[in-house]
């Protein structure tokens, strides 16, 4: 079609300048330029007016398509009319050869784009789920299986592209079975990440948002990956640990606590007597039965003669929806409090010296 439109111009642009007469040089810029023009056209359409009428249909799913083909779609239809603008050009067969192999790489990555969009938007729209799950396993395996869908996807357009590009892709792969024993040799620590991200999985030692101390590290768990693990310290620092290291350490999960035990030894003073001391035990007593922020299952004792006080040793739980800073604070005022106002002393080391004076 192109052909006949350069045909059309006037016989002085039908002159041949480096093996292609002027009528055909213009159509095929023309060509390109018009390509290019149409591709943005189409993609403001799709990103703006198709998009407000997708956003009007009740299914989400639409929405999505266009959102994550829209860029797909026009370099597609751009990639389309360069080549059919290219193609009215008689080149040499280097040049021309050259260009097919750009057009078919072109065309094979718009592929592998528009696959990997498509994975995404089936994944958000039916695999994510609407409501967030307790175990958080969603957080973690999605993003797994989104990355090794996409994976799969290029790996595929990888081989299909050696195969048409002229490649035994079977004696490669084959090939590929001698080297593995080198490559494997050298990706010694890779491997040993990979199995440690499964045995994650299957163990599940912990989950996003969970807070842990691994390897020397205290932090909230963020992303979790096949080769390493992504936490988040208490001072905000982001810090990666390589799955291996959780294989060959222990992991202490601070958030698998069903509460925060507390142990408070309060010490009186040799002075209290039998009344003082008891008056203490009831008062502990009324002060965890009352509290709101630690477990009925508490435990007050006079455990201990010390050297220079009576102690009584008082045991409860924070709850683990309570804040533990904040419970423990008010715990401790509480105690303060009260045993100041019944006139309750606390001791303090002390030491007694005898001294003889010397006749």
């Amino acid at each position: 079609m192109l052909e006949k439109i350069a045909s059309l111009f006037p016989p002085f642009m039908q002159e041949v300048y480096f093996g292609n007469s002027i009528a055909k040089w213009i159509v095929a810029v023309a060509g390109i330029l018009l390509s290019i023009l149409i591709a943005k056209v189409m993609f403001w359409l799709l990103s703006t007016i198709v998009k407000k009428f997708t956003a009007k249909t009740k299914t989400n799913l639409d929405d999505l398509l266009i959102e994550k083909l829209e860029g797909p779609v026009a370099f597609a239809i751009g990639l389309i009319g360069v080549w059919m603008s290219m193609d009215v050009l008689t080149l040499p067969a280097g040049i021309g050869k050259f260009f097919t192999v750009v057009f078919y790489i072109a065309t094979v990555l718009n592929i592998v784009w528009t696959s990997t969009r498509l994975i995404d938007a089936i994944i958000d729209e039916y695999i994510v789920p609407t409501e967030k799950s307790e175990s958080d396993l969603d957080d973690q395996i999605l993003p797994i299986v989104r990355k090794a869908l996409k994976a799969t996807v290029w790996i595929l357009a990888f081989i299909i592209g050696l195969s048409n590009a002229g490649y035994d892709v079977g004696a490669l792969i084959a090939g590929l079975g001698i080297g593995g024993l080198a490559f494997a040799l050298a990706a010694q620590d890779s491997v040993k990440n990979l199995f440690g991200g499964i045995t994650i999985f299957t163990d599940k030692p912990f989950k996003i948002k969970d807070r842990v101390i691994a390897s020397g590290h205290d932090g909230v768990i963020e992303e979790i990956g096949l080769r390493s693990t992504r936490l988040r310290t208490m001072e905000g620092r982001r810090v990666t640990i390589p799955n291996s290291v959780f294989s060959n350490t222990s992991i202490e999960n601070v958030s698998s606590e069903p509460n925060r035990k507390v142990v408070t030894n309060l010490a009186l003073t040799y002075a209290s007597d039998y009344a003082k001391v008891e008056m203490a035990l009831a008062t502990l007593t009324e002060i965890a039965s009352t509290s709101q922020n630690i477990e009925k299952d508490y435990s007050i004792s006079f455990n201990k003669f010390m050297d220079s006080a009576l102690n009584i040793e008082f045991v409860y739980f924070i709850k683990k929806d309570k804040n533990i800073p904040t419970a423990l604070t008010e715990m401790n005022l509480t105690i303060l409090k009260k045993f100041n106002e019944k006139g309750i002393d606390f001791a303090f080391p002390t030491r007694t010296i005898f001294h003889k004076a010397l006749q």
